[in-house]
């Protein structure tokens, strides 16, 4: 049987006989240590000197080995700066930017010369001292070696003698260096790295980073003004954006990310709030230069610095919106009323057809250099603002408040869509004229008065559809569409019903041919080609305009009645000459010629036929036997006698026609052409007299348009407060015109008075009544 073995037992140390066995010990370890301070670890036991640490710890000498390490460590410290840092302070000596960098660069690598040594002697010390940690400084409430170690360092190395010149180096690195010399990034980042190690918060956030702050204030508040004095507006720009690209870099490099946002907030504080204003209205550089130069990049610099603070934008937006308007008021004033001289005679003066055509040349350039300043300001917000949408809604503000501002915008802007959908537009495809109408649609949404907009674009599509003018039909109704997408259905409701009419009539046209064909031994009216309007679509601006017609134009007329109204019964039918034109052949002593000339002009003409040659028609004459309206008459005469084609020969000769002139048949006219048009001579924008009629009809209307939408609105609420219904009445209104609120007040008195309304007891609202 086997014996089993015994048991080892485990003998505990033996304890040294007397403290001055420890005394020896510490000896020892104190002496091990001083080698690890001086990089002599070569021929060290780091088990025996373990031991010699455990030992005091086990035998209650915890206390003496702790103090001990300690004024060791604080020994070399003390050492180490006085051997190393101190005598690479810099000299002070104000000199070469290089030469003090390289000073500073000295004094920063000793620095962490110093903390990488005390660090390497730290990291042996904590293991070899790691019993000590484990179980004396728990128990005696005091920090393990490696953090007394990091407040010893703070203490002998980071205090005022060093600290204050080591910090002083460090903003003057970050000085030099923003003054455009080079530094050592590395040797400044090395020292960085160190402050936010130590202490919590660190020395670099209780130090350095207030001290950078001040030193960064007090240069930028210095930069700020020696950049306005000397620099324009792009120049100030681009150096603000080098200086914040440099912050940010500077803190990504060797500060820290965490100081960026102050840093960017000292720059934002003194080089562009206090400058938003002086650098946007710099003369010759400002914005009105850049956008004058199209420095669209300039811009967008300009819009990236000025949206960093809470006032740039806003002044951005003041900014482009004083441009546009300054802008559009030298429009305006260029292509000004050229009416304002009516009335006056004077030689230098143009007159009649010369005249027409300058007004409506300058209706057409006012449209086009609006659109010419919409696409400059386009082109600004979407390549500098990148389509920002406040700036956007400022731009629009202010287009719509100087477009505004010229009263015969919405006339301007109708005839400018007149000319280009009228047939015979040279130098532009249907695609080209599509583009254009487009931009003009967009200025169309600045008016607010939008239908006085409709009332005139009623007019000019009238005489196109009339005259067989339209450059074509699908351009007219893409037009129609446009209009809708942008005002609703109402808006064009009356204009479809024109082109409808023009569809109806030609159907209603070869249907009376026909039957004039079908007819037998009956005399041949002259060929009419008739168009029906329906009252309510067209403009009827010429329902007094009527005239004395020749008895075969009168049967032609009665003719053509007497037929339509066998197939539509109930109606009734209103000639409209002064919307007519007629081809008549006309024989002159060396040729016959076919003229194209208004219906008024060939009654005209026809007076002539029993005239004898040479034998003169005074013009009140004329006026008798016509019965032809002093307007019409007089443009009529001055398209027969005073224009190109000179058919009639007018006494005394003149360009402008008078009631105490005469008339003779031209027999020696003599034309080119076989075929000619007698245009009429007539102003394309309206007269003062014609504008203010417009106006009165359309205030008439607006007051129609308000009562029945204050109807409208009652019926349906019942009972409402005053000023409710008086902001529901402008919201409603506001896509057609923008109503004044005395207006709205008046038409609510006028519906009280018809009974269509009763002011309830508290006087502030009001009921419907059924």
């Amino acid at each position: 049987m086997a014996l089993r073995k015994p048991k080892t037992k485990i003998k505990p140390p033996r304890k040294h006989g007397t403290d001055q066995s420890m005394q020896d010990t510490w000896a020892a370890l104190a002496l091990a240590i001083q080698e690890i301070h001086n990089h002599n670890t070569s021929k060290l036991s780091f088990e025996e000197n373990f031991r010699y640490a455990y030992n005091l710890v086990l035998h209650k000498h915890g206390e003496m080995l702790y103090k001990g390490v300690r004024d060791l460590i604080a020994k070399n410290l003390d050492r180490l700066a006085k051997e190393q840092i101190i005598p690479a302070f810099p000299s002070g000596a104000e000199g070469d930017p290089t030469l003090r960098s390289q000073q500073g660069e000295r004094l920063l690598k000793s620095f962490r010369r110093v903390w990488d040594d005390h660090i390497d002697s730290m990291s042996k010390l904590r293991d070899l001292l790691k019993y000590m940690d484990r179980s004396y400084t728990p128990h005696a409430q005091v920090p393990q070696i490696w953090d007394a170690g990091l407040d010893l360092f703070i203490q002998h190395i980071l205090g005022p003698t060093i600290a204050e010149p080591l910090i002083a180096t460090i903003l003057a690195q970050i000085r030099i260096e923003r003054d455009g010399y080079t530094i050592n990034r590395s040797a400044v980042k090395s020292c960085v790295e160190v402050l936010l190690l130590l202490d919590h918060p660190s020395i670099y956030k209780k130090k350095l980073e207030p001290a950078v702050l001040h030193e960064s204030t007090s240069f930028y508040r210095e930069e700020g003004q020696k950049l306005l004095e000397t620099c324009d507006a792009p120049e100030f720009l681009r150096r603000v954006s080098s200086r914040l690209e440099s912050e940010e870099s500077r803190c990504a490099h060797y500060l820290t990310p965490m100081t960026h946002p102050q840093l960017r907030a000292i720059l934002e504080d003194n080089l562009i709030t206090p400058n938003l204003g002086t650098v946007l209205d710099m003369p010759n550089s400002g914005l009105e230069a850049m956008i004058d130069g199209e420095k669209y990049d300039q811009i967008a610099t300009l819009y990236k610095l000025y949206s960093m603070v809470p006032l740039g934008l806003p002044i951005i937006r003041k900014g482009l919106k004083t441009s546009v308007e300054r802008r559009g008021k030298e429009v305006n004033e260029v292509n000004q009323d050229e009416d304002a001289d009516e009335g006056e005679e004077g030689p230098a003066k143009p007159k009649g057809k010369e005249k027409a055509l300058a007004q409506a040349n300058a209706a057409l350039k006012w449209v086009q250099d609006v659109l010419n300043l919409k696409d400059k300001f386009d082109r600004v917000q979407k390549q500098s603002f990148k389509d920002e949408i406040s700036v956007q809604t400022a731009l629009n503000e202010a287009f719509e408040s100087f477009i505004n501002r010229n009263p015969k915008a919405p006339e301007f802007i109708s005839l400018f869509v007149d000319e280009h959908l009228k047939k015979g537009l040279k130098g532009k495809t249907e695609d080209e004229v599509d583009v254009v109408l487009d931009k003009t649609i967009t200025v169309f949404r600045f008016i607010t008065e939008k239908d006085v907009f409709e009332r005139y674009y009623k007019t000019h599509l009238a005489k196109r559809l009339l005259n067989g003018r339209s450059v074509s039909d699908d351009a007219e109704r893409g037009m129609l569409a446009k209009l809708k997408l942008e005002c609703g259905y109402q808006f064009t409701q009356k204009l479809e019903g024109m082109f409808n009419d023009m569809r109806v009539s030609a159907d209603i046209t070869a249907s009376y041919r026909k039957h004039i064909d079908d007819l037998v031994d009956v005399d041949r009216p002259i060929e009419l080609s008739v168009t029906v309007m329906t009252s309510t679509f067209w403009p009827m601006t010429h329902s007094g305009s009527s005239c004395i017609m020749p008895i075969r134009m009168t049967q032609a007329c009665q003719v053509f009645e007497r037929y339509y109204l066998s197939k539509h019964s109930g109606r009734r039918l209103t000639w409209q000459p002064a919307l007519g034109n007629a081809d008549v052949k006309v024989a002159f002593k060396a040729r016959t010629h076919e003229l194209n000339v208004s219906t008024f002009a060939l009654v005209i003409l026809l007076l002539f036929e029993d005239v004898e040659d040479g034998e003169r028609l005074s013009y009140n004459e004329i006026k008798d036997a016509v019965q032809i309206p002093d307007p019409e008459l007089q443009r009529n005469l001055q398209s027969l006698a005073c224009a190109k084609f000179k058919i009639l020969k007018k006494h005394p000769p003149s360009r402008d026609v008078s009631t105490t002139d005469a008339f003779t048949f031209n027999n020696d006219f003599t034309a080119n052409l076989q075929r000619i048009k007698i245009g009429l001579v007539a102003s394309k924008t309206e007269t003062t007299e014609e504008r203010q009629d417009t106006r009165n009809k359309i205030d008439e209307e607006r007051r129609h348009q308000t009562e029945a939408c204050i109807v409208r609105i009652m019926k349906d609420r019942k009972t409402m407060a005053h000023n409710e219904l008086i902001n529901e009445v402008t919201r409603q209104l506001a896509t057609r015109f923008q109503p004044n609120p005395i207006d709205i007040k008046k038409r609510i008195e006028s519906l009280i008075e018809r009974e269509y309304l009763e002011r309830r007891e508290d006087r502030k609202s009001y009921n419907y009544l059924a």
